[in-house]
């Protein structure tokens, strides 16, 4: 094998290489995409229940028919669940942030005030809700 053929050689299985390795980054991307951001909506969480019931018990389509309207109520019930754990995290941190602000010089206080403000602002760019109204400045 000669010196030009032998680099065409490498050449063409470095290629080879890095189209796979940007193939694969590609699919682990949209798989990633699709298993920690599409599956996890909470309106999604009764159809996905339903199928996995439904493939893992293999129900008929009346069973399918008879189990729904329990796993909607279900899912229903998760989502009123979630939503006030999530209000009453809120309350607590709020009022733990007032209980420490007493503590805090006026600089610290308004660095407290800055990480509050960046936190509801990376709720609201991620979808969360904001469980109460803006919550007043943090005083002494």
């Amino acid at each position: 094998m000669n010196g030009a053929l032998k680099w065409k050689f490498v050449a063409g299985f470095v290629l080879v290489f890095v189209a796979g390795a940007i193939a694969g980054a590609a699919l682990g991307g949209f798989y990633a995409r699709h298993l920690f951001f599409d599956v996890h909506r909470p309106g999604r969480m009764a159809d996905r229940m339903k199928e996995r019931l439904r493939t893992e018990l293999r129900l008929t389509p009346e069973q399918v028919a008879k189990v729904s309207p329990i796993v909607d109520k279900t899912a229903a019930q998760l989502r009123q669940i979630r939503r006030d754990t999530g209000q009453r995290v809120h309350e607590l941190m709020t009022e733990a942030h007032k209980e420490i602000a007493v503590n805090l010089t006026d600089e610290q206080r308004q660095k407290l005030q800055q990480i509050e403000e960046r936190h509801r602002r990376g709720r609201h760019r991620h979808g969360g809700r904001q469980f109460a109204p803006e919550s007043p400045a943090v005083t002494p």
